[in-house]
Formats: C-alpha cells, sequence, structure tokens
C-alpha cells in the first residue's frame, strides 16, 4: 500500500528503485504499472533472510511489516522477528552501502497515554503482555536498534512514527477502520462498531503521507518524528460520515472492544512543521472520497 505510493513518487522524481517484498501483506496489483518501467525492479524476498547487492544503494525505504492487527497479530513471532531481524539485516546492508536509512515506525508505540496529542519525547506505557505488543514492542525495539546503529557506525537514519494512514491500494479486506467501513457500505452489510464507538482517531491521506516520509529522508533530522493527520475523529462520527456518501441506510452493529484498543490517537505534528516543513493538505472529506472512488472501481470489475 505505502510502498507503491512511494515507488510512483520516487520514479516520478528520476529515481532508480529496486523493490524487495515476501507479498506476506504486500499485492503485486498495486505495482503492475510499473511492469515496463525501465528504471523500476522486483525481487520477491524475505528481508529475515541477509540481503547483498552489487549495484550501490544510496537510500534503503524500510517499510517492511504487516500493518493491520488482523495480519500483525495472527502471527506475532514473525512480527517481531520481521521489526528486530529485519531491521538488523537492513541495516548492515545500509552500513556496507553507506547509505540512508529511513524507517517506518509506528504511532502504536505510544501505547495506551492520557497524554493528547501524542508527543514524540512523552513517557509511554506499553503491556508486552497485550495481543497489540508484537507490533508496537517490535517497532519501539527496532528504533532503539536504527539510534545504535548510527552512533556506532555513523550511519544517517531517520525514524518515521506513522499514523493511521488510509487511500486507493489499502486492501479492501486489510482490517482496518476505513476499508473495512467502506466495504461494508458497499456490500450493504452492518457497519462493525467496536466498543460505543467514541474512540478517536486521525486519518493521514497516502499522498500527504508519502510528502512526509519524503521530505524526512532529505534533512538530517535522526530522532523519531510524527507523521500524520491532526484532524481527530470519533468512530462513530467516522461510520456516519462514510454511510451519508455511500448508503445512509445501513445499520450499525455494535461488538466488544478488542484487548488494549486505543482510546485516541492524535498526533502532535510540531516537529514535522519545523524540521521537515511539512503537513498536511488533504482534507477527511476529500480523502474519503477519492478512497471510496477507487473501492467503487473494484466492486464493479
Amino acid at each position: 500500500f505505502l510502498g507503491s505510493h512511494l515507488i510512483d513518487k520516487l520514479l516520478k522524481d528520476g529515481q532508480n528503485v529496486l523493490c524487495i517484498d515476501n507479498l506476506y501483506s504486500g499485492n503485486l496489483h498495486n505495482i503492475k504499472h510499473l511492469n515496463k518501467n525501465k528504471r523500476f525492479s522486483f525481487i520477491k524476498h524475505d528481508i529475515l533472510e541477509p540481503l547483498h547487492s552489487t549495484v550501490l544503494i544510496e537510500k534503503i525505504w524500510h517499510l517492511a511489516s504487516p500493518a493491520s492487527p488482523l495480519l500483525y497479530q495472527n502471527d506475532p513471532i514473525r512480527t517481531i522477528r520481521v521489526n528486530y531481524e529485519g531491521t538488523f539485516n537492513l541495516l548492515n546492508l545500509a552500513k556496507s552501502h553507506n547509505s540512508k536509512i529511513l524507517f517506518a515506525s509506528t504511532s502504536e508505540v505510544y501505547g495506551e497515554t492520557k497524554n493528547y496529542p501524542q508527543e514524540e519525547d512523552m513517557p509511554v506505557f506499553l503491556s508486552t503482555f497485550s495481543p497489540r505488543a508484537c507490533y508496537s514492542e517490535g517497532k519501539r525495539i527496532a528504533e532503539t536498534l536504527i539510534n545504535s546503529y548510527r552512533e556506532k557506525y555513523n550511519l544517517e537514519t531517520k525514524i518515521a512514527r506513522i499514523f493511521n494512514t488510509y487511500g486507493p491500494r489499502l486492501n479492501i479486506n486489510d482490517g482496518r477502520v476505513i476499508s473495512n467501513f467502506i466495504r461494508q457500505c458497499l456490500k450493504g452489510d452492518k457497519l462493525t462498531i467496536y466498543g460505543d464507538g467514541n474512540q478517536t482517531r486521525s486519518f493521514c491521506y497516502v499522498s500527504d503521507l508519502i510528502e512526509g516520509l519524503s521530505s524526512l529522508m532529505e534533512t538530517n533530522y535522526y530522532y523519531p518524528i510524527n507523521i500524520g493527520n491532526e484532524e481527530e475523529i470519533s468512530i462513530i462520527k467516522l461510520a456516519e460520515l462514510i454511510k451519508t456518501k455511500i448508503n445512509k441506510e445501513i445499520i450499525l452493529d455494535y461488538q466488544k472492544l478488542p484487548l488494549d484498543d486505543p482510546e485516541r490517537r492524535k498526533p502532535c505534528l510540531d516537529k514535522a512543521k519545523k524540521y521537515l516543513n511539512w503537513s498536511p493538505q488533504i482534507t477527511l472529506v476529500e480523502g474519503l472520497n477519492k478512497t471510496i472512488k477507487y473501492y467503487r472501481g473494484i466492486f464493479q470489475g
């Protein structure tokens, strides 16, 4: 999802791209339009295995790891290994080529916090026994490993803490809330609301996220930095908004809230604005319109 949009931007900017994916959560359909592009190549490879390249690598964009709770909780040991061992392998690749490396971390590292909005330097509480811990703790240890490599080997590293992102190419069966709601509305199913629906999220449209990552790669800033959108909305209001755009008659179906589901998610973007000169431009309404149009195309064949 994110990787395919990033590749499009890199190619548009005149760069050569080698895409590595084991297709555990990725989809070749998202890059099929690049099959004849001479500056693009694809290798099916698992980053749990070491990587070597005879071609000089200038930049590494490390977006590997399932991000959907459905996927990362399905195989928690693998999720942890991808984020630690996979990151270890990519850092060694970066070291051998003296290349820049950007790591896609997550807002999940903030755990369940009473601090809003979430700031990069705030204290966090995470349960290591949570079903979500394989992902959040995996990302946290990866951040620590990256910083250790930076200090020991003088690598140029970047860490982006990504908040909820959506848009075209997000797998319609991904299991995250926007894709769930749109799919359920288009099929005429009930909309699944976990808990009372008053928990909040802040959703960033994919093109904004990619611009943020691109800006980060070109800076010297190496501390973790939030990339997301400050436009906070409750899940119940999101459901009603999507209903009005697709099918107002859809009924809501309330289910038990999953264990350790965060109560609120809203990024503090002060550092992104200051050090990256970046802030999101696409409103939620505009982004939903683009995303719904994409999913309608899938349903219509």
